[in-house]
Parts: structure tokens; sequence; C-alpha cells
């Protein structure tokens, strides 16, 4: 397998012509003027950019960070003649179980960085030998590294097919285990619906339900005592966080003409959501360094993403999902649900298991949307615990 996989080895080499191409846009940038706007209640604050971009001309290095992501085997293949990049990380021990991690917008594949290694290889982090995992980080079609995507369509159910594809066809497993969040929750759920003999377990730290955008809303009578503010966030999140989903599902090649043309209007537009969907308490920097949000910014900018990224909203609300099957629950496979409350997006546990089936919830205090970047060790503690009690069935 290992033989196979090195013609697919992927090596990220920046070429110095785009480097100081976006450097010298970022130097030329013109920033709209900004008032009243102290809390980033109009979007993206002024002086934080500024700062952010100042740092970015003066402090940021690329070649370093790039020298880390290289750390990692890097592979990129074809699937049906759709790219895919991945991070194959093998495990520690004589019983690494395969697990894939699935990513969503605005992430990349480098927002699971730091729980990689700790998966992987638990020995070296005060853990288990016994509960290593062989790590696949793919980017989603069309993000990053998985470009150029020049097929319409691909979505989130599509790309559970692409997944198992991978993990069967190219690298050789018969099973395996499935974790995500934001829209890799939705593959992973798909996973465990279309493939619950292939992918017996899977873990989320999302709390959507796997019929996402046909399935109703649940009423404020749907939540326990205990969930009433959730839904109140998801309200306000309807209300005045969504307007990028809606530009994005439905004129994604309007808005990404401007944003692959303007790195720091890329970056304005990436963090503000890391901003407001981080447990940050308003300090986006409690939770993501200005070197992780330059990366990201970057990830995209090098790959030339966005526009594909954004596409991914459009082909999944212009192409329903669908059952593969009419059983119940939908979500055969075990399901596991870590669920952060500084997150923006919720659904109540009762309500979630008429169509999944939970064997596992768990609600953390602390920790919002990108988890494996905000919460690493926890996240990576309840992963561990989850999977522990389906070992066996791989």
């Amino acid at each position: 397998m290992e033989s196979k996989l090195i013609n697919y080895s992927f090596t990220l080499e920046t070429e110095q012509d785009l480097l100081d191409d976006v450097n010298n846009r970022v130097k030329n940038s013109r920033i709209t003027k900004d008032f009243g706007n102290q809390k980033w209640q109009y979007g993206t604050e002024e002086s934080y950019l500024k700062d952010l971009i100042h740092y970015w001309i003066n402090d940021y290095d690329w070649r370093a960070q790039e020298k880390k992501i290289n750390a990692f085997s890097h592979y990129k293949i074809e699937i049906d003649k759709i790219p895919i990049h991945f991070i194959y990380e093998k495990g520690s021990g004589e019983n690494p179980k395969p697990l894939i991690l699935s990513h969503g917008w605005p992430w990349t594949f480098w927002d699971y960085q730091k729980i990689i290694g700790p998966l992987a290889h638990p020995e070296r982090y005060g853990g288990n030998i016994d509960d290593s995992f062989d790590v696949i980080v793919p980017s989603l079609p069309g993000y990053g590294f998985s470009t150029p995507l020049k097929e319409t369509g691909i979505n989130y159910w599509k790309t559970s097919d692409l997944w198992v594809r991978l993990m069967k066809d190219i690298l050789g497993y018969e099973k395996f285990f499935a974790h995500g969040g934001d829209w890799g929750a939705a593959v992973t759920l798909q996973l465990g619906h279309k493939y619950s003999k292939v992918v017996p377990a899977v873990h989320t730290h999302t709390a959507i339900p796997i019929d996402v955008f046909t399935n109703p809303q649940p009423g404020a009578d749907d939540y326990g005592e205990d969930e009433k503010k959730w839904y109140e966030k998801n309200i306000n999140f309807a209300t005045e966080g969504n307007g990028y989903f809606q530009i994005q599902a439905t004129k994604p090649q309007t808005l990404s003409y401007g944003l692959n043309d303007s790195p720091v209007g890329l970056l304005a537009w990436l963090i503000e959501k890391r901003r407001s969907w981080s447990d940050c308490e308003g300090n986006i920097e409690n939770c993501f360094s200005k070197d992780d949000l330059i990366n990201t910014t970057m990830i995209y900018w090098l790959s030339e993403s966005f526009g594909t990224s954004a596409r991914y909203y459009y082909e999944a609300v212009h192409n329903p999902w669908q059952p593969s099957h009419d059983r119940h629950p939908m979500v055969e496979s075990a399901t596991g649900f870590t669920i952060f409350e500084g997150d923006v997006i919720f659904r109540p546990k009762e309500w979630m298991k008429k169509e999944h089936n939970i064997q596992y919830w768990n609600v953390a205090k602390t920790g919002g949307h990108f988890a494996p970047m905000e919460k690493p060790e926890f996240l990576t503690k309840e992963i561990r615990k989850f999977f522990s009690s389906y070992r066996k069935l791989i």
C-alpha cells in the first residue's frame, strides 16, 4: 500500500513569484473606512484587520508554515477525475484503526493539525498506544489542494462516496471510522447512513442532522430544559449570522471574483467567521494566533479555492440530499456527538435521536465551532473515548 502511494506523494512548494505577488497585493491593499464597529456588529473591524495586515507584511513567514505543513506525509490523487489531497499519518503500535477526519468551511485540512499526532501516536502525548489510529485528513473537494475542481454537483453526500473510494480502493481499508465538523459532520453522518457496514461508528462535534437542508427545523418545544438557550442561539444565527450562507448558496461565483483577487478581502471574509463562531469571548486571538488566521487565508489563496469552496453550499442546496435506504434511524452506524456550547448551530438531543443511532452525547461548556483548534486535547480524548467501544469491529 505504501509503495503504491509513493506515486501520489505531494509536497507543498510555493513558487516565490506567488509569494511576491500576494505580499505586494497585501501591501497595496485599499481598506474601506470603518466606524462604530468596535464589536464587529457590521463585520470585520478595521483596526484589527490593519493590525493583522501589518503582521502579515512584517512578521509572517509562509516558508516556516510551509515547513510545518510538509512535516506530515501528503498525497494527491484523482478519483473519477476529482483531485483529492490528503494527509496520511500511520499510527503507532500493532493495531492502529483507520480514522478519516473531515473539515468544513471556512476551514482547511490544517485545522486538524493539533490532533493528528495525538490520535496517531497517543503514547507520545501521555496516552495509551492501544488507542492509536491511522489518521487520514483529506481536503474537501474544491478546498485547499483538492483542486482544481471542474465538476459541478459535488457536495457533502457525494463527498462521502469519494471518501469510501479513497479509504477502500486507494488505502486498502475494508472498514474505517469517521469524524467531522461543520460540512465534515454532514459528510461523516452520510457515511453512517449509506455505508454503515463499512463505517460502523461515526463521531462529530457539530449537532446537525443528516438531512440538514430538507428536515424542518425543530421548534422551541423540542428543546430540553437545559437546551433552551440553544434554540435562541439558532434563531439569532438564522437572522444575524446567515448572510454568508445565502450568498454562497445562491451566487457563489460572483463573490469569488472579488475574494480570488484580493488577499485582504479574503482574509476579512474568513476571519469574521473565526471570531463569530469560536468561543473566543470577542477576542479572536484567544482561539487563533495571527499565524493561524493567515495560514487559512494563504491555503485558500495559493490554491485559488475560495470559489469552489463557496460552491459547496450551492451544490448542497441545489442537489438535495436523498436517502439511500428507508430504514430508521437513517444513520445506522453507532453515532457519537460531542457538543460545544460556544458553537453557533445546535439541534436538541431527543430530536436528533429520531434519525441517528446516538450512543454517545456529551456537552462541553467551553469551546466552539472550530473544536480541533480551540480544544484539541479535549476533542482528542472524546474521539478516543467514543471509538474505544467499537475498535473490535474493525
